[in-house]
């Protein structure tokens, strides 16, 4: 896991430096595409990594961290871009997309000083490392020799045991049965993460507040506003999402942003109005010409944003690091992840024409999305909440129902598995031992009949019959 993260860094300031240099648009696509290929990298696998790493008791709020470090990086982009506006000429943009390099060396070399994923030194062989990983990190619970730190060594020797048991893995791996289910809710995870419509409320920040009547430097400064929200709203997640549970998190957030995606679209629909541009933009066919409505608008926009914030910005990053085996866990969480960028890249041209074509009714789209999402969390996604991750592979494998997952013993679960194993083993050792003896028997019999044919008169007897 380690490396992979140093290799995108690599990746990263390599993007970056193309960017900063650049002469022409297909250089800054050439950029950006190599940027791309290094945030692939990271957004699926830093999750695994600290998921893999953290005590189950704070896993959600250590893999959380994740989403919270990308609402920093936007916030200090948005500050930094809107600072580089007042630089003249080039040497503007090649600021801001110079300073990329640097979050990049800072990950490349803090790396060095970060230990390895202990499920993945286990499953290498490295057993030594890892379990001195692991009585480090969860000694900090209970002492090195704890009860729960045998446990957990226990269920990661039983695992990796099990996946090697298993041929190699590949993407086909993830569509067999008792693959399909965790797969198609991971993906499902996070197309939905991009159909809440918070990437809309990101990217399109400006049509809303132009839509709302501001301009200038009051509507940068004031649609910046959502990026401090983001950040300092997804520090109550952190803080509780090891209490509240997945479930709760993620089925509350798709209400409460379906709620605020319903006013803003009533708010425009009753106070607005159509226009064929707004000052030359033509991508904008709407306007709210009245005050206190567009104030409500806004409003709205950053109570959307801080329910996002709470729940599906870093609850769908901890929940999908968690579901996979350890054997699917790194190509789980890279084919879930792309569906999320696939959606985020589709997103950018759907949003514009949706805008100048349907006008307010594109957030009631994103409105009904919420409401689809909420369902489809309560009958198909378990809870994870307090378990290892060894801990939800049985919940799966077990077939839980979702709504039920968070009061099962897994414990039980486990030992009625163990039963039913060796009950299973016993068995066919029986029918194994069973077979022998009939085959022995039969080979006594026909052991005994060749004597008797050896015999001449027996010979005879058995010619004539």
């Amino acid at each position: 896991r380690k490396y992979t993260i140093q290799l995108a860094s690599l990746i990263w300031m390599i993007g970056s430096a193309v960017q900063c240099s650049v002469q022409n648009r297909a250089q800054l696509v050439c950029g950006r595409f190599i940027s791309g290929l290094a945030i692939g990298l990271c957004s699926s696998q830093v999750p695994v990594y600290l998921s893999e790493l953290s005590p189950k008791k704070i896993r959600g709020r250590l893999v959380g961290l994740f989403q919270w470090a990308v609402t920093w990086g936007i916030l200090i982009m948005f500050y930094i871009s809107y600072g580089c506006t007042f630089i003249d000429g080039p040497s503007s943009f090649r600021l801001a997309w110079g300073l990329q390099m640097v979050p990049g060396a800072l990950l490349f070399a803090s790396l060095f000083f970060f230990p390895e994923s202990p499920r993945w030194l286990a499953a290498h062989d490295r057993w030594e490392e890892s379990l001195e990983i692991i009585r480090h990190v969860q000694g900090t619970y209970g002492g090195p020799d704890s009860d729960e730190v045998l446990v957990e060594i226990q269920e990661l020797k039983e695992a990796v045991r099990i996946d090697k048991e298993s041929a190699d893995m590949s993407y086909l791996d993830l569509f067999k049965k008792g693959s399909r289910l965790r797969t198609f809710v991971g993906a499902s995870a996070q197309i939905w993460q991009q159909m809440t419509g918070m990437n809309v409320m990101m990217y399109y920040v400006v049509y809303t507040f132009e839509m709302a009547g501001y301009q200038g430097n009051t509507m940068l400064v004031s649609s910046s506003i959502q990026y401090v929200i983001n950040m300092v709203m997804t520090v109550p997640a952190l803080l509780f999402i090891d209490k509240w549970g997945r479930r709760p998190l993620l089925i509350f957030g798709a209400i409460g942003m379906c709620v605020w995606l319903f006013a803003v679209s009533g708010l425009m629909a009753q106070y607005g109005h159509y226009v064929d541009a707004l000052d030359g933009n033509t991508n904008i066919r709407w306007y709210v010409a009245f005050k206190p409505a567009a104030k409500a608008i806004i409003a709205c926009n950053y109570l959307f944003v801080a329910v996002f914030a709470m729940t599906w910005g870093p609850g769908i990053w901890i929940y999908v690091s968690e579901i996979f085996p350890m054997k699917q866990r790194a190509i789980g969480n890279g084919f879930c992840g792309a569906w999320n960028w696939i959606f985020n890249f589709a997103l950018a041209f759907f949003v514009p024409p949706a805008f100048t074509n349907i006008q307010w009714k594109t957030y009631i789209i994103f409105a009904v999305f919420c409401v689809c999402m909420a369902v489809n969390v309560f009958f198909m996604f378990p809870e994870t909440k307090g378990k290892t991750l060894e801990e939800i592979d049985i919940i799966w494998e077990e077939h839980v129902a979702p709504w039920k997952s968070a009061k099962v013993d897994v414990s039980n679960l486990a030992a009625n598995r163990a039963l039913t194993s060796k009950n299973e083993k016993t068995a066919a050792l029986e029918t194994e031992h069973h077979e022998q003896m009939s085959s022995n028997v039969s080979t006594a019999e026909t052991a005994t009949e060749m004597q008797e044919l050896a015999r001449p008169e027996a010979a005879v007897t058995h010619q004539s019959a």
